[in-house]
């Protein structure tokens, strides 16, 4: 399930101002090196300023190896290996035959 989208964005400021603006409440995490919102049913927006890693729509997996390992197997490249991001939550980044960004995220129980 899509659960999190992440924007790379230039300039964080303007960008949170956009983003409160089309959400219309203030944002959940609000740090310099990170900007996110808690949406309906269980969705998050976030934004990361200067990202070296494209931004794309985070699919929430039980097991991330096996997820990427999947997405190889049918023609996508890794982009992003698994790492830890904090708290356990691993993230990774593959991307399609079409240059579409493939998101993972698996949460540790």
């Amino acid at each position: 399930m899509i659960k999190t989208v992440l924007y790379p964005v230039k300039n964080l400021d303007a960008a949170k101002a956009r983003f409160t603006a089309l959400i219309g409440s203030a944002p959940v995490a609000d740090s310099p090196y990170y900007v996110g919102w808690n949406l309906e049913d269980g969705q998050h927006v976030g934004l990361v300023p200067d990202s070296p890693t494209p931004g794309a729509a985070y699919w929430h997996v039980s097991d991330i190896n096996s997820s990427l390992q999947g997405l190889v197997d049918a023609g996508s490249t890794v982009v992003q290996d698994p790492r830890d991001v904090g708290g356990g939550r691993l993230v990774a980044l593959a991307e399609d035959p079409d240059g579409n960004v493939i998101g993972l995220v698996q949460d540790q129980a």
